[in-house]
This record gives C-alpha cells, structure tokens and sequence, in this order.
C-alpha cells in the first residue's frame, strides 16, 4: 500500500510546496525573465526561486530558454506538462477560500479544549 503512494508522495513534495504554486500561477500568463517573477512573487528568495526553478526544470514542468543576446535573456515557461497544473492548483485554492471560515473555527475549537 505505502508504494503505491511513493509516486504521489514525490510529486506532491515537487507541487505541494508554496513556492511551486506561486511559479506556475506567475507563469499561466506566458513566459517571464527571473527578476519578473522574482518580482511577482511576494518574499521569495533568490536562492529559493533558483532552486525551485531548477527543481521544477528537473520535473519537466518549466522550460529554461536562453536567448543569445549580450547579456544573456533567460526565460522561464510553463511546458505542457506544467500547464496541465493550473486547473487542480486553482481548484484547490479555490476549496481554500472557500471552507477558510470553517478552517479558522475548527482550529479555534481545537484551541479552546487544548
């Protein structure tokens, strides 16, 4: 049973992450340079953005583009597989929103009796 989880496990760890989620939703618009997204990515790093994007690289789900111009032009962009993401990324911030209040009381109740 537990390796039947091993491939959803691995790839929740890659898409499950904040920053993962944020790269994608900045990249559904079309490709961006990495001070673009650096910028529409509220309290990322620098490190942590080349990280990520090098993960997400890795897993197939962005595209590196170099263009040869002086200096460099880098781009980042969505593959195809990286855009099958969007639905289920905006269906679950979608549930997000929507059951917050309920969340919020849960943990509220969850605090009194503890």
């Amino acid at each position: 049973m537990l390796d039947a989880c091993r491939p959803v496990r691995l790839t929740l760890s890659r898409i499950g992450d904040k920053w993962s989620v944020l790269i994608v939703m900045a990249l559904c618009g079309g490709p961006r340079r990495f001070n673009e997204l650096k910028r529409a990515i509220d309290g990322i790093s620098q490190r942590m953005l080349t990280l990520t994007l090098r993960g997400m690289e890795r897993d197939g789900l962005i595209s590196r583009t170099v263009h040869p111009t002086t200096p460099p032009r880098v781009e980042y962009a969505l593959t195809d597989l990286g855009r099958t993401l969007r639905e289920p990324i905006e269906a679950l911030g979608q549930w997000a929103v929507e059951n917050e209040s309920r969340i919020r009381a849960a943990q509220e109740r969850f605090d009194a009796a503890g």
